[in-house]
């Protein structure tokens, strides 16, 4: 039999606002357990959730930059559940009329290749608490510091036909939410989360198969690899005659499989009513626009800026627009800068990326900012150093706060491009080997490179390479 995968997924973006979805208690990340939940959180009697106003805000950004319909009039719901971390015994939610309708993202696969993948809808929630198991114990503790902070959930449409497009979907949503600044996309602190939904049908068949929903996937490593089993147990399942339940499942990475957790619920299982104590949510067309006008470029957009404005390569212009402070970055690198836009790339995507993954460093942390690193490129495209020593002076500027100029005047790495004193070189380094002098010239060509090398080491390096290969060329001559 050959399948056909169907895979939708629902993305759970924590909104970046400093104080939850319905009170004032902060959202910020590792305090003391049970310090940030007050009594709105808890659902306590005689308590009112107000909407903070910062979230309809951010779930408005998302609707402009993904061309999705927005609800004018939304409304809040009761989803009735029961968990130990779920205080009020109901989750705030949208269900009906969520404030995001449908829209579309573009995503972009490793080999070029694009593809359309529809959102059926954003809602807005508020998370649930955390409950903290002791194996040792047996004991199960509940940290509620997390309940009621703001969630967008992000639906889409089950368009995806294997695990790579939904990690290029998933990446390309964790990309838009941290441009247009509505969410940090931190996956260790659970801010960026993904549930998979994953089915399999007989190839050619319109109707889905049975699906299973993966609950939690917090990496994009993990996603595309609790797919890859769910897909191949439920070929076994239907291939030995069984049939798929409908369920709810985890992907335990120790043992990469997915194992059931629950029979999956539907809608009507939760009760969903209107809250009574939220009246509907109302969106002017007036606030809709005044955020279409403070919305910032989109990826998309900037990506293929970057391709026909500064001639760079598609695959080089995706890398730097992954993520907005990368673009930023490499703006204000080259801003009234003579040197190339390619070469700022090179040195950020190589040089600088290397490092900071080297050190697990992220941008904003990393030692050398945009004005340092201009110096030091205006100093290579001027050929006052070479490649190979800038290479030598980034390391020197990441350890300290010296600009390139003054490591290159300290440690006397000015590129020697005199024509007299890389022939003096050129002569000694040929004088002094005259077996490869022969053997070059009988037509083993391939020891250029042994007197290039010979002569950069006779110059610490800083002779000029495009110099001494053309005089090399001409004086190793028969």
């Amino acid at each position: 039999m050959s399948w056909e995968t169907v895979i939708g997924l629902e993305i759970h973006a924590q909104l970046a606002t400093r104080s939850k979805i319905f009170s004032g208690s902060s959202t910020a990340f590792g305090a003391e357990q049970n310090t940030q939940a007050n009594a709105v959180d808890l659902g306590l009697p005689g308590v009112l959730p107000v909407v903070n106003k910062d979230v309809v805000r951010m779930a408005v950004r998302f609707a402009l930059a993904t061309d999705a319909a927005i609800t004018e009039r939304s409304q809040f719901a009761r989803k009735n559940y029961f968990y130990p971390d779920l205080p009020k015994g109901y989750q705030i939610s949208q269900m009906a009329l969520p404030i995001v309708g449908e829209g579309v993202v573009r995503i972009v696969m490793p080999d070029g290749t694009e593809k359309n993948i529809g959102l059926t809808r954003a809602h807005l929630e508020e998370d649930a608490g955390k409950s903290v198991h002791d194996m040792f114990e047996g004991s199960t503790a509940i940290d509620l510091n997390r309940a009621g902070t703001p969630l967008l959930e992000i639906v889409s449409e089950p368009d995806m036909r294997c695990a790579q497009e939904a990690v290029a979907y998933a990446k390309h949503i964790h990309s838009l939410v941290r441009y247009i600044d509505i969410c940090d996309g931190n996956m260790q602190e659970g801010s960026f989360r993904c549930d998979a939904n994953v089915s399999i049908r007989p190839k050619g068949q319109s109707e889905f198969g049975t699906r299973a929903e993966i609950k939690n996937l917090n990496s994009f490593r993990f996603l595309e690899r609790a797919i890859e089993f769910e897909v191949e147990r439920q070929m076994d399942v239907l291939e030995s005659g069984q049939e798929v339940v409908q369920e709810t499942r985890l992907y335990d990475a120790d043992k990469d499989e997915t194992r059931s957790m629950r029979s999956k619920e539907e809608a009507n299982d939760y009760r969903y009513f209107p809250d009574p104590d939220l009246p509907p949510l109302l969106v002017e067309p007036s606030f809709i626009e005044s955020i279409r006008q403070e919305m910032p470029e989109l990826p998309t957009v900037r990506r293929e800026r970057f391709v026909t404005e500064f001639e760079l390569k598609p695959d080089d212009a995706a890398a730097l627009t992954a993520d907005r402070t990368t673009a930023d970055y490499f703006e204000a690198v080259i801003a009234g800068q003579a040197f190339a836009p390619k070469l700022a790339s090179n040195w950020i995507l190589g040089e600088l990326f290397a490092r900071m993954n080297k050190e697990s460093l992220e941008l904003t942390d990393a030692p050398v900012n945009a004005e340092r690193m201009a110096g030091l490129l205006n100093r290579v495209h001027d050929q006052t150093i070479s490649g190979k020593i800038g290479k030598q002076v980034f390391d020197e500027m990441w350890s300290s706060s010296d600009s390139a100029d003054d490591i290159i005047d300290k440690k006397g790495l000015k590129q020697i491009t005199d024509t007299g004193a890389i022939e003096a070189l050129v002569d000694k380094v040929i004088e002094d080997n005259p077996s490869q002098l022969a053997e070059y010239r009988a037509g083993k060509e391939k020891l250029l490179s042994f007197f290039v090398g010979a002569v950069m080491k006779a110059s610490r390096g800083k002779a000029n390479p495009a110099q001494l290969n053309a005089m090399l060329r001409d004086k190793l001559k028969p």
